[in-house]
């Protein structure tokens, strides 16, 4: 099997180098990378830890699509070359890996992350949310997220407008907004409507094709339209 993969360090240009592998029966993309890294060139770059589909870190672009590559069966990808590249919409760092800093950096510039709505010092305890209830069921379909950036990757948009959160943080932004342990709603409510953020999103769903985690940030981007429509037309939404 003809491996082609991206090849990039600082002072070099970009380039596609063949490796030859011998593929065995339930070979993943990753064995695959690694028995090149072992056995035929050292100098190659790429990230991984758990090795099982758990932690999110060997994201990357296999044939035109991102996935998972500890996840992603040799006999499942169509035959011939399999090309391997580095998720787009990041900064290279070096061959297959990316620095995922835009990832924090689009969380805290959109407000995605949690404000306690009294301070620490006054609650006795901590603040549980029933997996029984409207408000956990709300967001059972978007808290699964590890941050492994290939939603992030598949959007159009964040390639298009520097400015646009992108799903990732949106889709947190949605935990957070039916989250009634946090404070920040109203904060987050008015930097919602800016001109570069919910409406910037297309729905083109490309974030929700490729999350491995069976995650919609669509779902969650639309939901949150829904929530600034009504605040819009002076609704509380619940």
């Amino acid at each position: 099997m003809v491996l082609r993969v991206f090849r990039w360090s600082p002072g070099s240009r970009e380039r596609l180098q063949k490796y030859w592998v011998r593929a065995r029966q339930g070979m993943t993309v990753l064995d695959a990378l690694v028995e090149v890294q072992r056995g035929t060139d050292p100098t190659l770059a790429f990230r991984y830890a758990c090795r099982v589909g758990m932690c999110g870190s060997c994201g990357m672009v296999i044939n035109g699509r991102e996935r998972w590559a500890c996840r992603t069966l040799l006999s499942r990808l169509e035959r011939g070359p399999v090309t391997v590249r580095p998720l787009y919409h990041f900064p290279l760092i070096r061959d297959l890996v990316v620095d995922m800093e835009p990832i924090k950096r689009k969380m805290l510039e959109s407000k995605a992350v949690f404000v306690p709505r009294r301070p620490p010092e006054d609650d006795e305890g901590f603040a549980a949310v029933s997996g029984r209830s409207r408000e956990r069921r709300a967001v059972d379909g978007a808290i699964e997220c590890i941050g492994c950036g290939m939603c992030v990757s598949a959007c159009t948009m964040v390639a298009h407008d520097s400015r646009f959160p992108g799903p990732a943080a949106l889709n947190r932004v949605f935990t957070l907004q039916r989250d009634s342990r946090d404070g920040a709603h109203a904060e987050r409510s008015e930097a919602l409507l800016a001109e570069d953020v919910l409406t910037r999103c297309h729905t083109q769903a490309n974030c929700t094709a490729v999350c491995p985690m069976q995650l919609s940030p669509t779902d969650s981007i639309l939901a949150l339209r829904r929530r600034a429509l009504l605040q819009l037309v002076g609704f509380r939404p619940r």
